[in-house]
This record gives structure tokens, C-alpha cells and sequence, in this order.
């Protein structure tokens, strides 16, 4: 059963879709927000989950504080899964200082090419049989998107290879858990002009 870890909603169990997804285990999103919580990126965070499925990791940032979320998945099934997941999360949240979580249904590229918000902490969990040249095109997009001091936060198949960063991304570590692999990369920041 997926469920929130902690937070305002911990425990609280999740609705799953029954195929096509693959939720983020308990134990590597708790080890992907206890690496977070030491950097104390998440509170009051613009979160943005990409590939949401459930929508586990963003919803997760929602009970940890974060104050805006963004989820988009392009599955109709699951995208509606997530609003049925949102409003239970919502329900735990305290009154007077509730997140404000959005569930987008559409394709990752295409909502990366409509939005001009900036975003903190971004989490890409797609399907592990994404091409690796798909997943690159969305990073080369994500950069346009994040502010100074964001992270990405990229889950993958310890099988497939290191992302495509582009450009406006660099890789700071990479950490394995089984099966599934957690790269964290963070923008690149332009030197000051002379």
C-alpha cells in the first residue's frame, strides 16, 4: 500500500492506478525526502511533479510543508486518481495554511512549453520504459522553468543510464536503491558578467 510518510497527511493511504504506473516505494521516498529535509528545500516550496502517476512524491512535498504543488500526469485514469488522492490530503491539511495543489492531464513536454512559473524542487518518476531522449527533452525544458536554487530529483531503473542533463542542468549525486536509481541535479548558474 502507498501511503504519505510524514507530515500534516502522514499515513494517510493513497489510491494507486491498477497498471501503467509504478509507484515510488515507501522506503526510497522516505530516504528521497530525509536527503531533502537536510536541505531544507521542501517547506514553503513551489513543487512540481512530472509523470505523477499517483501523485506520492508531490503530494508528499504538500504534507511536508511545501506550499505550492503542481501535479501533471497525461493519463486520464490516473490524473483522476490524483485529484481523488489531493482532496484527501487536503482534507488532513490544516485549515489556515493549507497547500494549494493543481492535477494538470496532459504531457509532460507540453505543459513544460506552456508554463512560465518558476519552481523550486522538481520530481520526474516516469515510466522506466520513457526513452532516455524523451526524458532529455524534458530536462532541456525543465531548466527554462526552475529558479536559482531549485532541484531535480530524477527516478530511475538502476538499469538505465545517467539523464541527459543539457545544458542548463548538472548533476550533484546520485544515490542507488535496488532496483531504482535517485539522481539529484540542480541548475547551472551563469557567471556573473563583467
Amino acid at each position: 500500500m502507498t501511503r504519505i510518510v510524514a507530515g500534516f497527511a502522514g499515513s494517510l493511504p493513497l489510491a494507486v492506478p491498477k497498471t501503467g504506473t509504478r509507484p515510488t516505494s515507501d522506503r526510497v521516498r522516505e530516504a528521497i525526502f530525509s536527503a531533502l529535509d537536510a536541505r531544507d528545500i521542501v517547506r514553503g516550496a513551489r513543487v512540481l511533479d512530472l509523470y505523477a502517476g499517483s501523485g506520492a512524491l508531490g503530494l508528499e512535498a504538500a504534507s511536508r510543508g511545501a506550499r505550492i504543488v503542481t501535479l501533471v500526469e497525461n493519463s486520464f485514469g490516473a490524473a483522476q486518481l490524483c485529484r481523488k488522492n489531493t482532496n484527501a490530503v487536503l482534507r488532513a491539511a490544516p485549515k489556515k495554511n493549507a497547500p494549494k495543489i493543481t492535477v494538470t492531464s496532459q504531457a509532460v513536454q507540453s505543459f513544460l512549453a506552456a508554463t512560465g512559473e518558476g519552481f523550486d524542487l522538481v520530481f520526474l518518476d516516469p515510466p522506466y520504459d520513457l526513452p532516455e531522449a524523451e526524458l532529455g527533452h524534458n530536462l532541456a525544458s525543465l531548466a527554462a522553468v526552475l529558479d536559482e536554487d531549485a532541484l531535480v530529483v530524477v527516478e530511475r531503473s538502476s538499469r538505465s543510464p545517467e539523464p541527459a542533463w543539457g545544458p542548463g542542468l548538472e548533476s550533484e549525486r546520485r544515490k542507488d536503491y535496488g532496483d531504482t536509481t535517485v539522481w539529484y541535479a540542480s541548475p547551472v548558474v551563469a557567471p556573473p558578467q563583467a
